[in-house]
């Protein structure tokens, strides 16, 4: 996204290790410009003090909230409360919602009616309907793999052998076939940049970093039943990347 949408980053510090905090930023750093930058807890509890050390050098600004009732999850009611004032301020484009609880659904459906665009992040715990809730969801449990992967990943043929990546199990296969069906032309190709848009709308936390791989297409190709060409933009200045299902497969 260009530098000039302008992104409101809420941390739910209860929920969320400190340990992500690096990589999180820099994959929001992809979307938009992150003109807040804040995070939710009682910092009074021994159980934040990890987070404490590193939010003046990732200039977060930490928002104190008491746990009045035991039992009620005050910092939820107060990173919601936070959000919907941002919002009427008009003072940015998007939300980053950075928890791993299913609290948030409601709060990202309705920035999102505002014609807000939601990024979710939080770990693989995170329940369905907070996830579904967003126009994104990241994994930050990715973020941490990618972290240590060397730059030639993005041009491996198969994923990493590593426990944390999901499996390309035969219901991924479908949702990308069908995809690509939907968008295709008389001829049967589509447009790899149309499906990876279409996956996303479809499945908001589909990821090609999931399954081991840095984009879309290695992924694709990597299962076998698509084929994939590669053809001069106008000009020939760059290459579009066209995809579709093999026939009989």
């Amino acid at each position: 996204m260009e530098s000039d949408f302008r992104l409101a980053v809420l941390i739910d510090g209860d929920n969320i290790p400190s340990a992500y905090v690096k990589e999180m930023l820099e994959e929001i750093a992809k979307y938009g410009n992150p003109t807040i930058k804040r995070i939710y807890g009682d910092w009074t509890r021994p159980t934040l003090s990890k987070w404490k050390n590193v939010l003046l050098e990732n200039a977060i600004n930490p928002i104190q909230q008491y746990g009045y009732t035991q039992g009620k999850n005050a910092t939820d009611s107060a990173m919601i409360i936070d959000a919907m004032d941002i919002l009427y301020a008009g003072q940015v484009n998007g939300f980053c919602l950075v928890s791993s609880d299913s609290d948030f659904t409601k709060l990202a459906t309705r920035l999102r009616e505002a014609g807000m665009k939601v990024f979710g992040i939080g770990e693989k715990k995170t329940p369905e309907p907070f996830i579904v809730a967003c126009d994104k969801f990241i994994y930050l449990e990715i973020l941490k793999s990618n972290e240590k992967e060397t730059e030639n990943t993005a041009l491996a043929s198969k994923p990493q052998k590593k426990d944390d990546y999901d499996k390309i199990t035969p219901k991924v296969v479908r949702l990308i076939s069908s995809t690509i069906s939907d968008l295709a032309d008389d001829d049967g190709w589509a447009f790899m940049g149309d499906v990876g848009s279409l996956l996303q709308k479809r499945q908001p936390n589909f990821d090609s970093r999931n399954y081991g791989f840095e984009k879309l297409t290695p992924l694709i190709n990597s299962i076998g039943k698509f084929e994939i060409d590669q053809r001069d933009s106008y000009k020939g200045k760059f290459k579009l990347i066209y995809v579709r299902n093999k026939k009989g497969k």
